[in-house]
């Protein structure tokens, strides 16, 4: 790879600046050994925050807050963001360490937090750095390995018994994504009707109720650079929650595009999950049951879930182009990513003996 590479930053888009000199000054008094201004810049991965890495001479520090006009501070909650990793970080390693939160309106005019950078390779769609067969097949089971870790966290150790809503969470999550489509849905796309009805039908009782990332993806991990099959973070906490950990990885696997898929589901491809080496997502499904010692005799559910959850999320995208919020071309077209999504939908119905 040539040129600035993304791990480091680069500019910070138009309109999205950072006053320098007031987040100096308010880490400054927080953190000891501070000095001069700090060099930022801005990271692109990811819409939903804007993150920034501030580095000073001794010290990488990365600060995440919500894109500015934002009006429910739920959507964008970066209490319960820095919350969540401050509490995991003594019990699984693999979360950044916590610098500061700040919730004074003053510095930013909205609230956000300040955390350690963890330097590495992260693998996004155009990889940027070798890994061999044999590597990326090793990097697959240690993604699951770290999966299977975060899920074996206690609640109660990590401070986070309060994060969920209790039991419940899969029909939650069924009745409001259904909630979530309808709202979003325009005239060119499927109901998922039949999909959603039958979520609702053959919706299993909660399994083990534990810390899921819910967003739990190659792009959202920090390889080492020295060895890109070992994991040394995971980042992207703000849909972190108590749930079913199935539902974690249904939510995974809606992104895991693999070789021999058909040309519209590669080109919905945003992670290396087609190279060589790397496992099917039947495989990822059966090492994680092994690993675990978990069933996934409903896995067809948290499969269909995982699909539909991915068609909402692509659909809300596309509603924001429809209505005009937003000019970016590369959403012209995600109507039809909600066709294809109800498609893969029903067939892993069929799977289940859906006729």
């Amino acid at each position: 790879m040539t040129g600035r590479h993304p791990e480091t930053g680069g500019p910070v888009r138009p309109g999205e600046a950072l006053p320098v000199e007031a987040v100096d000054a308010w880490l400054k008094a927080r953190v000891p050994g501070l000095e001069g201004l700090p060099a930022v810049t801005q990271f692109s991965g990811g819409v939903s925050n804007w993150t920034y890495r501030l580095a000073y001479p001794g010290h990488d520090l990365v600060l995440r807050r919500p894109p500015e006009g934002t009006k429910a501070r739920s959507a964008h909650d970066m209490r319960r963001e820095y919350t969540v990793q401050a509490g995991l970080k003594p019990v699984f390693p693999y979360v950044p360490e916590m610098v500061a939160f700040c919730d004074d309106p003053g510095v930013l005019g909205c609230d956000f937090y300040v955390m350690r950078r963890i330097p590495g390779l992260i693998p996004r769609k155009y990889l940027g750095f070798e890994l061999g067969p044999e590597a990326a097949h090793a990097l697959c089971g240690t993604m699951i390995d770290v999966l299977i870790e975060l899920h074996g966290v206690d609640p109660a150790a990590a401070g986070l018994s309060s994060l969920g809503r209790g039991a419940g969470y899969v029909r939650r999550q069924i009745e409001g994504w259904t909630e979530r489509y309808g709202k979003a849905r325009t005239w060119n796309v499927p109901t998922f009707k039949d999909v959603t009805s039958w979520l609702a039908a053959n919706a299993p009782d909660d399994g083990t109720t534990c810390v899921i990332h819910n967003d739990y993806r190659f792009d959202n991990l920090v390889l080492d650079a020295a060895d890109p099959s070992r994991i040394v973070g995971v980042l992207d906490w703000e849909m972190a929650t108590l749930g079913d950990p199935l539902m974690d990885l249904g939510g995974s696997l809606a992104y895991w595009v693999q070789a021999d898929d058909d040309f519209f589901g590669k080109s919905l491809r945003r992670q290396p999950t087609h190279l060589p080496g790397m496992l099917t997502r039947g495989e990822v499904v059966a090492a994680y049951a092994e690993r675990s010692g978990r069933s996934v005799e409903h896995w067809p559910v948290y499969e269909v879930f995982g699909l539909f959850r991915l068609a909402v999320i692509a659909q809300q995208i596309y509603y924001r182009y429809f209505h005009g919020q937003t000019r970016n071309p590369e959403y012209r077209r995600f109507w039809l990513a909600a066709h294809y999504l109800h498609w893969r939908c029903r067939r892993a119905m069929r799977g289940a003996g859906r006729p």
